[in-house]
């Protein structure tokens, strides 16, 4: 793991983004050339990339309910532990949630008007759950039970199948726990394309939201516009600003959880002190070999692990807000006061016991968190994600006279002489009238 000092990492950063930018524009023609092929040929030409790409030759995408329920049974019964884990997790995430839940208002400024806000669920909503490297049914749990709280009537998912055309029953049980309307054996830019735009197997949908890889988050950035999304996420990070008072081992336990996502994710480490930075070195070195995704792990730490030594903590916070990370540990002493000077962040993990996979599948705030530094104009997913507002606007007869020419006055600076007339004839006729 490459130790860095402050002001050569920024150097770095500057160098990375421009490579960054062309790896997505070679990405895009192929991601195009998929959702069109799904929007013209609907569930064939899913079925053809399920194929090419997942190898697995399934001749309907969706899961049925004899599936879905002899998967449940088959946890529930012979993984009860499992099945118990994912039911305290969903519970734990249906409480967070219930608290995020915003409410409409109303409100009379005077007499006469009666202003307001409606709040109102979406109605359909396409969950998508990776698959490949690993099965992730905490990101089942972690994105529909928002939804289900939201009040959407249809929540689909959408992940690869096993080349055998199986899913995981992991995950089949998880979307039962939290609630989903249906599951569908489809991944990649296809799965995007199909909850976008519709095919004969999946409804279209008005928002897509859950993680991916980079096939899924360009397909995202594409059809954004025909339909909501929710972020464009890239590969997992975490960030620990960490001190002599935490064990080095738990910083690189931390550090490795979130290598093992994949090859491309990546794990930093910041501190003000040079001896413990090669103190955690050292122990992330220790502890790879011990992993069992030792391969993927090491792969990451080599391109994308650093620990990064700056002067003092405010120099260290200043870094961390121009990472923005999507994970944040605050691990050393005095990390309850730092929370204060933390401005971007997905979320933040206080203390050296408040350990990253807490949030990955236990405690409750999402784990669908903001990537690639947008936590700076980003927000963890949630309830609020799967709702949209209306505002409500009543004048009386009388206040609407009141205001009249001052209305008609702004529409003429405008040159809109139809939005004056449409009031200007409203005050006209009281005015005959009178």
């Amino acid at each position: 793991m490459q130790i860095l000092r402050y002001e050569t990492y920024k150097q770095n950063v500057a160098n990375t983004e421009k490579a960054t930018q062309t790896i997505q524009q070679n990405l895009d023609e192929q991601v195009l050339d998929i959702i069109r092929a799904v929007q013209k040929r609907g569930d064939e030409a899913a079925l053809v990339y399920t194929k090419k790409f997942d190898k697995a030759d399934v001749t309907s995408l969706s899961v049925s309910e004899e599936e879905w329920n002899n998967a449940f049974n088959s946890i529930k019964t012979e993984q009860p532990a499992l099945f118990e884990a994912l039911t305290a997790a969903a519970e734990n995430i249906r409480q967070y949630q219930q608290k995020t839940k915003e409410e409409g208002f109303q409100f009379s400024p005077q007499p006469g008007i009666q202003l307001g806000q409606k709040i109102t669920p979406l109605d359909r909503v396409g969950v998508y759950v990776p698959g490949g490297k690993a099965s992730y049914p905490s990101t089942v749990l972690m994105d529909v039970i928002p939804a289900v709280v939201a009040g959407v009537e249809q929540v689909v998912i959408t992940t690869p199948p096993r080349p055998d055309g199986s899913l995981d029953p992991a995950v089949l049980t998880a979307a039962k726990i939290a609630g989903a309307t249906g599951v569908y054996k489809i991944g990649g830019a296809q799965a995007v394309a199909a909850l976008a735009y519709g095919t004969e197997s999946l409804p279209k949908v008005d928002k897509i939201v859950g993680p991916g890889n980079a096939f899924v988050a360009r397909a995202k950035k594409w059809v954004f516009g025909d339909v909501a999304i929710d972020m464009i996420a890239g590969p997992s990070e975490i960030c620990a600003f960490a001190d002599n008072t935490v064990p080095p081992s738990y910083v690189a336990a931390d550090l490795l959880s979130q290598a093992e996502h994949a090859e491309d994710a990546t794990s930093i480490c910041v501190t003000t002190d040079a001896d413990y930075a090669e103190e955690v070195q050292k122990e992330v070195e220790r502890q790879i070999p011990l992993l069992e995704r030792a391969a993927i792990i090491r792969e990451s730490i080599q391109a994308n692990g650093k620990i990064i030594i700056c002067d003092d903590e405010d120099q260290a916070m200043e870094l961390i807000n121009s990472i923005a990370p999507e994970h944040l540990q605050l691990m050393g002493a005095g990390a309850e006061k730092q929370v204060e000077k933390v401005k971007h962040a997905g979320a933040i993990f206080i203390g050296p016991y408040s350990s990253e996979p807490l949030g990955d599948y236990f405690a409750g705030p999402n784990h669908t968190l903001p990537t690639n530094g947008t936590a700076r104009f980003s927000s963890p997913l949630g309830v609020y994600d799967f709702m949209k507002k209306s505002s409500t606007i009543h004048y009386s007869k009388e206040r609407l006279l009141d205001y009249a020419d001052t209305i008609i006055t702004i529409a003429e600076a405008e040159g809109l002489t139809a939005h004056a007339n449409a009031i200007r004839i409203r005050k006209e006729n009281n005015d005959a009238s009178s």
